[in-house]
């Protein structure tokens, strides 16, 4: 049985000792993850329609595994066998919880959930169910790092990350339900993939995009970070306030910048903030922070958000240059970066590192180890 986590999230043993090649032998399982994810229903469109919200749904049961079950119920098992139950648990649940999302959205139709062209009278789950799914995963994310768990942890490590679950998972319905609208979608698509109008006072992707907002301002402080400066402030209530206050305020603050000064759309902001959230886990989580890690405090924390910035540049340039020239007919190319990023890279990363504890990369490095992470 797992051991009590932490206030803050579990995250396998740091093994910066063993890095870059750690991180470089990483890549070997991270990339070619992403490229069947990328193209498993042939292309990258089709793979998007189907793939795209499934993923989504997976990133919330990912990191109640990862970060409050500690990768129970596979920790019980032997490396491998381990990484495979937590897998099979994960893609389960992102079956059933997407269709849960057709449930708010529209209605259940087993088409829509498989078919990236389900046709008429099947309701599709792309693009309308992210918004709830990213919701889901966005609030659970907040809880565990900027909230610390609380007041969940009081329950141990499986009550507690089961009822964080499903409380996140019910106000991601309720804040959809209340804040997004689809006044954006022409009625008569609405009516022919019977999509419901919850006739809130945000369009849908508008929505979308301020949860991936928030997510990079999470992935900042408490991954790239590691809950700095708010780790300096001893009592825990006036620490979560704090964090609470800095990340909401960023939030409003980066969001208003880019949409209102910027001029950006919803589409430009999923896309880069995808990217930015997918270049801090590939750098910190990873690659442990390495070469930052090597540093001192003030140096590393400076390092790694100029790595963060530059792997984030040239991870967008590369998958906007390719989906710039692809044919696109209900997606767009700023969508596929974003959920290419997000759902396909960071998901591989999370799931290799915290999840698969980096198996199989352990037992191939395990013999030349001084001080190993867990298997």
């Amino acid at each position: 049985m797992p051991a009590e986590p932490g206030p803050g999230p579990h995250l396998p043993a740091q093994a910066s000792a063993r890095q870059p090649m750690l991180g470089l032998a990483g890549l070997l399982v991270v990339v070619p993850f992403f490229f069947l994810l990328g193209f498993a229903f042939g292309s990258a469109e089709e793979s998007l329609l189907v793939l795209g919200p499934l993923t989504t749904f997976a990133l919330s049961v990912i990191a109640t595994i990862a970060f409050w079950w500690q990768d129970w119920p596979g920790s019980r098992l032997r490396a491998g066998w381990s990484g495979l139950t937590d897998t099979l648990i994960v893609i389960v649940s992102a079956v059933a919880l997407t269709i849960l999302g057709q449930a708010v959205t529209s209605q259940v139709d087993l088409h829509g959930v498989f078919a990236a062209d389900p046709g008429p009278g099947h309701p599709p789950t792309f693009p309308v169910t992210l918004a709830l799914g990213a919701g889901a995963f966005t609030f659970l994310l907040h809880l565990t790092l900027v909230c610390e768990g609380w007041p969940m942890r009081r329950l141990g490590w499986f009550w507690g990350g089961t009822t964080a679950l499903v409380v996140t998972y019910g106000l991601a319905v309720a804040a959809y339900l209340l804040l997004a609208n689809l006044d954006d979608v022409p009625a008569a698509m609405r009516d022919a993939e019977r999509l419901r109008n919850p006739g809130g006072p945000v369009p849908a992707a508008l929505y979308s995009a301020a949860l991936l907002i928030l997510g990079v301002w999470q992935v900042a402080f408490y991954v790239a970070l590691r809950g700095w400066p708010f780790t300096l402030i001893r009592r825990r209530g006036v620490r979560l306030a704090a964090g609470n206050a800095a990340v909401v305020a960023g939030t409003a603050g980066s969001f208003l910048l880019l949409w209102s000064v910027a001029g950006w759309g919803p589409d430009q902001m999923n896309a880069v903030g995808g990217v930015v959230i997918a270049s801090g886990l590939l750098v910190s989580m990873l690659f442990d922070g390495w070469p930052a890690s090597r540093l001192g405090p003030a140096a590393a924390r400076f390092c790694t958000l100029l790595l963060i910035a530059i792997v984030a540049v040239l991870l967008y340039a590369a998958l906007s240059a390719y989906a710039g020239q692809l044919h696109w007919r209900r997606a767009s190319p700023d969508a596929w970066v974003a959920l290419a990023a997000l759902n396909y890279l960071a998901l591989g990363i999370v799931l290799h590192v915290a999840v698969w504890q980096r198996w199989p990369v352990v037992l191939i490095m395990r013999p030349a180890a001084t001080s190993g992470s867990g298997s």
